[in-house]
């Protein structure tokens, strides 16, 4: 039932300075993957075949990455490399690419809002690359996500307790369980203060939206820093009983952090990377 995923990848990566200055931060490397593929992987697992990126200035490599390199394939034809491109070949027959750009770096709701053009007017699924995910155990995040909205229908984000000395980095959401996990969410709000936060409950870069979210991103003010916030509009769908919030099953690493990226990459290779006999 969702067949689009939506990749917002305009951001400048200034966490990651000056690694991030001519490279995009999804296109960092977990071991020998760039994030954007694993949620891009992670979408496919959940049933999208569509992928929308909305990109700026300096983000031409995750276009040239989820295409077909032929001077590379025809050097290492043959040889005991060419088994590296065998998932990326696989994505890339797969999957759709279509990509737009944000022409002004103004929120994560403002990013949605420029993809609206290759999404059109249906339900879709939204992955932040730099929110590196992973369930060895089951089913991706997206995929449980998605089980989820077949019979909810509504908007639903995926969320994650947070120390409390660390609401100020999320949005935080208030809400009833109304079943194991799934929350009627009442309240959000943006990055508050210990003292603002209704809860220790984080939204990180999981969501499944319906399409009336465009038309309430194109009336949402500019909240904190001049940004519309994405945030403000799913408390408009809220508000109207039309958001849940799910706590998922699996990991969550913030690799727009150093500290998320090193233990990304310690625990990926602890459990991913295939031992030398």
């Amino acid at each position: 039932m969702i067949g689009k995923c939506l990749f917002p990848a305009a951001g400048y990566g200034t966490r990651f300075l000056p690694a991030t200055k001519a490279m995009p931060k999804e296109m960092l490397p977990i071991l020998n993957k760039p994030l954007i593929q694993y949620g891009v992987e992670e979408a496919l697992q959940a049933g999208c075949h569509t992928m929308a990126i909305v990109t700026g200035r300096g983000k031409r490599s995750i276009e040239d990455h989820f295409d077909i390199s032929y001077e590379l394939e025809h050097q290492i034809k043959g040889t005991d490399k060419e088994s590296y491109l065998t998932e990326i070949r696989s994505l890339i027959q797969t999957c759709t690419f279509s990509y737009t750009r944000q022409s002004q770096m103004k929120g994560l709701g403002h990013a949605i809002l420029s993809g609206e053009t290759l999404i059109g007017q249906e339900a879709f699924a939204v992955i932040l690359a730099d929110d590196l995910c992973a369930n060895p155990m089951g089913k991706g995040v997206l995929s449980q996500m998605i089980a989820l909205y077949e019979t909810y229908q509504c908007s639903i984000v995926a969320i994650e307790e947070v120390d409390s000395c660390d609401v100020d980095k999320y949005g935080i959401i208030e809400g009833k369980e109304i079943q194991k996990g799934v929350y009627q969410v009442a309240n959000m709000v943006e990055k508050p203060s210990i003292q603002e936060a209704p809860s220790n409950l984080a939204l990180i870069g999981r969501y499944i939206l319906t399409p009336d979210i465009f038309d309430i991103l194109r009336h949402t003010l500019p909240g904190k820093k001049g940004e519309i916030q994405l945030t403000d509009a799913l408390l408009t769908q809220a508000q109207a009983g039309k958001v849940l919030a799910y706590r998922f099953q699996g990991r969550r690493y913030d690799c727009g952090s150093i500290d998320g990226f090193v233990r990304a990459t310690n625990d990926f290779y602890r459990d991913f990377h295939p031992r030398e006999q």
